[in-house]
């Protein structure tokens, strides 16, 4: 097959080294800084650059773009895109893509499936990229009602030569009210508590947990605003609830009421091995 990646930064060219390093497919590549482009090629991640009028070969076109620009691709090279191909995308946010991308593929006829996948780490960029990043990580999917079950064969096909071993398929919806309290608000919350004069002498005092509670605290501030915009609402929600919860806490402290303390401790305990069961059911 042949398929083109748009956007090599850390996702787009992780997708493009397990590509070439786990499977035989033509990798083409398109990114908007040149000297990218030309790592990725010199590593080996691609074939050659991904041109517009190329659009129409590839039997799959993955964006690993920031979700705007995912939009603002789409629609300025809906007509390019191979009728019998498929289009994916990779953005932290779902409904701002599907939503905008849907009636384009079907106004154009080629198949649009949102997608996320569920791995990264701190640091960005091309020279960041690994072809392990995905290995035994999931691939959300978001594809839309009705879409051929052929269609999500070869959608979770491409993904699992890629590393992934899991690709359920939920609604864009659902994404966004998930990954508001998976992965944004854990980011919020890293970045306001690093923002403490007492961060910058925690060494020493630390066992570990502030290095976990710290660690995603180094991020992208341009991807991550504009994520945090896209999903305003989910998040606000999601931030409320935690407020009601750290409210409660500081009150308990505060008076002194060592009964409420313990019994929202035990609750805490109780919910975290409530999560750790149902993660190794599945």
């Amino acid at each position: 097959m042949k398929i083109g990646i748009v956007g090599l930064g850390l996702i787009g060219g992780s997708l493009a080294k397990a590509l070439k390093a786990r499977t035989e497919h033509e990798v083409l590549g398109a990114d908007a800084v040149y000297s990218t482009l030309c790592q990725a090629k010199l590593a080996g991640a691609i074939d050659g650059e991904l041109l517009p009028e190329q659009l129409g070969e590839c039997d799959f076109v993955i964006l690993a773009t920031y979700p705007k620009a995912t939009v603002d691709y789409i629609t300025q090279h809906a007509a390019k895109f191979n009728p019998q191909g498929i289009v994916m995308d990779c953005g932290g946010t779902k409904r701002v893509v599907c939503q905008a991308v849907y009636p384009l593929a079907q106004a154009h006829g080629f198949t649009f499936v949102g997608a996320h996948p569920m791995a990264g780490m701190a640091a960005s960029g091309f020279s960041n990229a690994r072809e392990t990043l995905f290995v035994k990580a999931p691939m959300i999917l978001t594809p839309y009602p009705g879409t051929d079950i052929r269609v999500l064969e070869r959608v979770q096909q491409l993904c699992f030569q890629m590393g992934f071993t899991r690709t359920p398929a939920i609604s864009p919806e659902e994404h966004d009210r998930m990954i508001a309290y998976t992965s944004q608000m854990a980011h919020v919350v890293s970045s306001a508590y690093i923002q403490n004069p007492l961060a910058l002498a925690h060494k020493g005092y630390s066992a570990g947990s502030f290095r976990d509670l710290t660690r995603v605290a180094r991020l992208n501030a341009d991807m991550w605003t504009e994520l945090f915009m896209e999903n305003a609402d989910p998040l606000t929600e999601q931030l409320d609830v935690l407020l009601e919860k750290l409210t409660a806490y500081r009150a308990a402290i505060h008076d002194r009421d060592e009964a409420a303390l313990h019994a929202l401790l035990e609750a805490g305990t109780a919910c975290k091995l409530a999560a750790e069961e149902k993660e190794k059911s599945r």
